[in-house]
């Protein structure tokens, strides 16, 4: 890493026709830590994380991961990240086993090396009783366990999650936040988004708040937090919507009224 920063973002802008998706923001993540972008729904999130990762390109600024400009050395990059992003799409048609078989291949890993690691990945995950069934007959757990596996089985320094705890069960949850804790404990980088305040002040050592297309907020988590009793309670705050009456204008509902 240079200078203790996984990543580096400088101006980084996107836009969709008249709608700003991400504002020029600027941001370095630093390396070795569980890294937190939190914000609500539509903040922009998955844009960023899809223009740091390479996945789409921006309008403007740059993108740097462990040193190497991401639009400028893709190879590079890529052979430093795993990613697991939002609607993760998977070779359906392949069992566990061989998905992994596959994604080591195409990552130039020797064969012996692959199927060592799959079988270790597998195992740790719960997946080994399943490795042999389609991924299409796979649960959403399961499924985020077998993609997760397929974006470390190259082990790379930097690992980008978009939404990874989205619609798993507290097992699989569990089992996929060991995984994660040990593989930042060895000193390398998770980035993962969020908009679950809770999940986010349980895992990180830093967080990112982000809404409207710009940074609100970075740091390390208790520096963000502030004064306020938790995450949630700054991240409201931070975003506009603390103290906000939700229900004022609804006094119709509820009470059997019509």
């Amino acid at each position: 890493m240079v200078d203790g920063v996984a990543v580096r973002v400088q101006g980084l802008w996107k836009q969709f026709g008249d709608q700003v998706a991400v504002a020029g923001i600027d941001l370095e993540l630093p390396a070795g830590k569980f890294v937190g972008l939190v914000g609500p729904n539509g903040a922009g999130k998955t844009t960023t994380l899809s223009m740091v990762t390479g996945l789409l390109r921006p309008d403007h600024g740059t993108v740097e991961i462990a040193g190497h400009d991401v639009w400028r050395d893709p190879v590079g990059v890529k052979a430093r990240i795993g990613v697991l992003p939002e609607g993760l799409r998977l070779f359906e048609r392949l069992s566990g086993r061989e998905l992994l078989a596959y994604s080591g291949r195409l990552r130039g890993l020797p064969g012996a090396e692959v199927d060592k690691r799959a079988g270790q990945l597998l195992d740790v995950l719960d997946l080994a009783g399943a490795q042999h069934k389609l991924v299409v007959d796979y649960s959403t757990g399961m499924r985020k366990k077998i993609g997760l596996a397929a974006a470390l089985l190259h082990n790379p320094e930097v690992l980008f999650l978009d939404e990874p705890f989205e619609g798993v069960d507290p097992v699989s949850a569990q089992i996929i936040r060991g995984v994660l804790e040990r593989y930042t404990t060895s000193g390398a980088t998770v980035v993962f988004s969020s908009h679950v305040m809770e999940l986010v002040e349980s895992l990180c050592d830093w967080v990112a708040v982000m809404a409207a297309g710009r940074i609100r907020a970075h740091g390390p988590l208790a520096e963000v937090r502030g004064e306020a009793s938790s995450l949630q309670e700054a991240f409201l705050e931070l975003v506009g919507a603390g103290g906000r009456d939700h229900g004022s204008h609804l006094d119709w509902l509820g009470g059997g009224a019509r």
